[in-house]
């Protein structure tokens, strides 16, 4: 009886080993077949695209894009005084171009165009005929929008540096100063009349020294810096001026600029405008007071005088 247990023991370590072996020998597969690399595809093998080379035979390398020329301006103050003895002044508008591929100043491969201009105001423009013997206003058209000054300066002339729809949308040159008409001056006046009224304003103007126009007032110090120098009358109307500052190369803007300088009443010339247009009433009653007074000093000064 001993001798049966003990060989049915032995009998079942034996089975046992063996179960254990195969699962050990299976478990060793399956981690050869994760480990083993993925087969390459059976297809036919794909060549990459051959790059192309340069007369060396080395491939070329791609060129970096050229930096792009940009041009950056200031004026010489930003802010003028206006007081009782301003007989005028001048601005200097200069700047330099980054990234410029101009050799040297003479190379003439930039233009550059400066425009000064004033605040838009409201302007109206009459027209007199001879009726009767009598010069009489017959005709008039009111702009809503003028520039109170308007200078531009130039590395050349304008009609070489850009064509015309260039400079009429940028508003570049005299001839395209932007004069808004109010609404409904259709009626009565007709387009060739309204040419005619702002080719008179501009005359007018330039009269008057409020508009100017100077054909090579830019000039290149080196191969990147400019500087030009525009005049402001003693009559220039008081406001702030906004200078565009254009870059052209081959008749193309390559970039723009603006500065502003603030044109502003100081002293006694401040006081009075900020009285009179701040209390106007009041104003009044104080510039009747002393009419009032200054004739009653005058009168009794001259009665003295007569004995």
């Amino acid at each position: 009886m001993k001798l049966r247990r003990a060989t049915m023991l032995l009998w079942l370590a034996v089975a046992s080993a063996i179960v254990l072996l195969s699962l050990g020998d299976a478990f060793a597969q399956a981690q050869r077949r994760q480990n083993a690399p993925a087969a390459a595809p059976t297809g036919p093998k794909q060549e990459a695209p051959p790059q192309p080379r340069s007369a060396t035979g080395a491939a070329e390398a791609e060129r970096p894009p050229e930096a792009r020329e940009t041009v950056q301006a200031d004026v010489s103050s930003r802010s003028v005084s206006i007081t009782s003895s301003f007989t005028g002044t001048e601005i200097v508008v200069f700047g330099a171009i980054d990234n410029s591929r101009q050799t040297s100043a003479e190379a003439g491969l930039y233009d550059v165009v400066i425009v000064l201009e004033g605040t838009p105001t409201r302007l109206v423009a009459r027209r007199k005929s001879n009726v009767a013997g009598i010069w009489i206003n017959t005709q008039s058209i009111t702009f809503e929008s003028v520039p109170s000054y308007y200078a531009i300066a130039s590395t050349r002339p304008l009609d070489e540096v850009a064509d015309v729809f260039k400079r009429r949308e940028n508003d570049i040159g005299l001839q395209y100063v932007r004069m808004t008409p109010v609404k409904g001056w259709e009626s009565g006046v007709t387009t060739a009349d309204m040419e005619d009224f702002k080719a008179s304003v501009i005359r007018l103007k330039q009269r008057d020294g409020l508009y100017v126009q100077e054909e090579y007032g830019v000039v290149f110090i080196g191969r990147s810096l400019f500087r030009a120098t525009i005049d402001l009358p003693a009559n220039v109307p008081v406001g702030p001026l906004d200078a565009r500052v254009y870059l052209f190369r081959d008749g193309e803007i390559l970039s723009t600029y603006t500065a502003r300088v603030q044109l502003q009443r100081e002293g006694l010339e401040r006081f009075l405008h900020d009285f009179a247009f701040g209390h106007p009433f009041l104003y009044g009653l104080v510039t009747i007071a002393i009419a009032v007074g200054a004739g009653l000093f005058a009168s009794t000064v001259f009665r003295k005088g007569a004995h």
